[in-house]
């Protein structure tokens, strides 16, 4: 049996998804209990020092259980085993195997070569389309939603960001590859899809004749089958009139954009090598409420970044309530090695980092509370996904990305279906289905 516990994005979810598949090539079926497992797989973020220590936290977790059964296999894959390699091993001398990021088309023989007592470490870079072809799509099981990645890796090198020491430098996967998948999908009775990518903006910029990321959309957009198109994660320097122009003219494609802003105030953004100014990053949101009057942005947020001072968090804040955030997902800036930014005197306290943090967070969940209110009375297109995690009712998201509970039955599942907002809570919404 197989327990595999995933830490951190989209990205990594995707790739679990391939290293479930992987595993049941071999003979393993998934369990939820790690009591019950053969093999503990952690695939991991670092993206934050605190997403890495809490990886350490887990594996201290299974250190006693490894005791107990000495035959059980750990491994340790995703950012962390890539930035990690070998002093993993010392620092976890229980784990038996560690694999990068690129390296999920060898988990299999190393899953084996554990079984036999060798332990390994596998981190070497892909750097090449070839390598998208070495993973399994991991979605034949069909669902609801389901993410297609569409590229891997960043060239933009943000002075915080340890994307492109751990996931590589940008490449692009065919667009007929990813029609294919996307096909398959369908076919398997997914609605939805989202094309995943750290910066999908940049999508087949690197290869000619190959169409741009608006074009790739256009393309999926016509596959029967598919109701619902989403993609994530956008690079606010990147965007195009083209791809603004999709939220417009794409009916399929969801109301709904993730754009990181990451701070409010130029002097930071320009430490943090963002290539754009408040005032452009403004601009690109007014385009895109222009071309979609019903679109919901989310966004990122760092606080706490070098040079941060009183007045450039106020312009966080400005900033947040101008554009007026469905959602915001925030953190205390942390020193990533090998980052240029570790080098940049941390000139903010933690004591004080957190404040900010606490006062940003406040400050989004009152917008956050007050962008779902406005929704009562509201008639949505809710894609039904399934039974909430009480059971008792269906969950679906809106358009806007909005989650949604309400009465039904579970045969309606995959289905996008006219819901009225009843309730607009913190963090849900409640409907009453209008038509089945």
């Amino acid at each position: 049996m197989l327990y595999l516990e995933t830490f951190g994005c989209q990205m990594n979810v995707s790739d679990s998804e391939k290293i479930a598949a992987l595993m049941r090539g071999i003979g393993y079926a998934e369990t939820p209990d790690p009591m019950l497992a053969d093999l503990i797989l952690l695939n991991t973020c670092s993206i934050r020092a605190k997403a890495e220590q809490r990886v350490y936290g887990h594996l201290g977790k299974f250190k006693a259980m490894k005791a107990d059964r000495p035959g059980l296999i750990i491994g340790v894959g995703g950012c962390v085993a890539q930035q990690e390699g070998e002093r993993l091993l010392k620092k976890a001398p229980f784990v038996n195997l560690v694999f990068g990021t690129h390296n999920l088309h060898l988990l299999q023989d190393m899953v084996g070569a554990a079984q036999g007592g060798t332990r390994s470490v596998e981190t070497d870079f892909l750097d090449d389309e070839g390598r998208f072809d070495l993973f399994p799509a991991g979605h034949a099981e069909g669902g609801v939603s389901k993410f297609v990645t569409v590229m891997q890796g960043c060239d933009n090198f943000c002075a915080y960001c340890i994307v492109p020491h751990v996931r590589g430098r940008e490449i692009s996967r065919s667009a007929a590859k990813v029609v294919e998948e996307v096909e398959a999908l369908a076919a398997a009775g997914v609605t939805e899809v989202t094309l995943l990518g750290q910066n999908v903006n940049s999508y087949g910029s690197r290869k000619a004749g190959e169409p741009d990321f608006p074009e790739l959309l256009r393309l999926v957009a016509q596959i029967d089958g598919i109701r619902r198109l989403r993609f994530t994660t956008s690079h606010p320097k990147d965007i195009s009139p083209q791809l603004i122009d999709c939220f417009a003219d794409i009916p399929k494609l969801a109301p709904h954009i993730h754009l990181p802003a990451q701070s409010g105030c130029d002097a930071v953004l320009k430490g943090m090598n963002r290539g754009y100014s408040r005032a452009a990053y403004l601009d690109k949101v007014a385009a895109l409420k222009a071309a979609c009057p019903r679109i919901q942005l989310t966004g990122d947020m760092i606080v706490g970044f070098p040079g941060e001072d009183e007045e450039a968090f106020q312009q966080t804040l400005s900033l947040m309530d101008e554009v007026q955030y469905a959602d915001l997902f925030s953190f205390i800036y942390s020193a990533r090695p090998g980052t240029k930014a570790a080098g940049y005197p941390d000139e903010v306290g933690y004591a004080e980092k957190q404040g900010r943090l606490e006062r940003l967070q406040a400050a989004q969940k009152k917008i956050t509370l007050a962008r779902n209110e406005s929704l009562v009375g509201s008639v949505q297109q809710v894609l039904i996904e399934g039974l909430s995690t009480s059971g008792d009712s269906l969950f679906g998201r809106t358009g806007g990305n909005r989650g949604a509970i309400m009465s039904g039955d579970p045969s309606l599942a995959g289905r996008v279906l006219e819901v009225r907002i009843v309730e607009g809570l913190q963090t849900i919404l409640k409907g009453e289905i209008l038509h089945v």
